[in-house]
């Protein structure tokens, strides 16, 4: 299975995340060799399927070891989540980090769908990737667009001027952003993540 994986700039700071244990479903997915988008992201959309037909949005956690200096997702975990057609809230979020903690995983990233919107990053979207680059810069966010007749997904991370300009936005909800002083766009297309065909993926499926 074609999982992705991406080189660390911060190899040895993570810091485990520690939360209450629980048990999990956990499906094992064997390795095959597939065209993009990587199966990983299929499997996603199968999970989101039902929640996809409904016109709602789902979300689920990218967790990742760290190997001489390159980080390999191999977990993807499906929290309970509430979710609208333009938005998903995890909870419970202590069982995301028991995960984490117990694997060893680095929060790498994030994926979620747009059931009906196209593919790109909304002012709560970017929010949310700030989060996650704050505590791992080299994490990403994934967006799967089944309804975009142009792009069905894009794998984004924010910029450097995008990562200043969260940093100083106190806004809830959705709300414009400026553009960064330097002229670059607040967002960005990963260039650093690459598709890895010998590991095996974990799915923690907690809803």
């Amino acid at each position: 299975m074609p999982l992705l994986s991406c080189p660390s700039k911060t190899a040895g700071s993570g810091k485990h995340i520690r939360g209450k244990s629980r048990e999990r479903r956990i499906r094992e997915l064997p390795l095959h060799s597939r065209s993009q988008p990587t199966r990983l992201m299929d499997m996603f959309l199968d999970l989101a399927s039902g929640n996809t037909s409904k016109d709602l949005e789902t979300c689920g956690v990218l967790g990742a070891s760290l190997k001489k200096g390159t980080f390999y997702v191999t977990t993807l975990i499906i929290p309970k989540q509430e979710s609208e057609s333009n938005s998903c809230q995890a909870l419970h979020e202590e069982e995301i980090f028991s995960i984490q903690n117990q694997q060893g995983l680095f929060p790498i990233g994030w994926i979620h769908t747009h059931p009906s919107q196209s593919c790109f990053m909304s002012s709560i979207d970017l929010h949310t990737q700030y989060s996650y680059q704050v505590m791992v810069p080299e994490a990403v966010g994934i967006v799967m667009a089944p309804t975009d007749k142009s792009r069905d997904y894009g794998i984004f991370r924010l910029s450097n001027g995008g990562m200043r300009i969260l940093k100083d936005c106190s806004e809830k909800g959705f709300h414009p952003h400026r553009e960064p002083a330097d002229g670059s766009s607040i967002y960005e297309d990963c260039s650093n993540v690459y598709v890895n065909q010998n590991l095996r993926l974990e799915i923690c499926d907690l809803r």
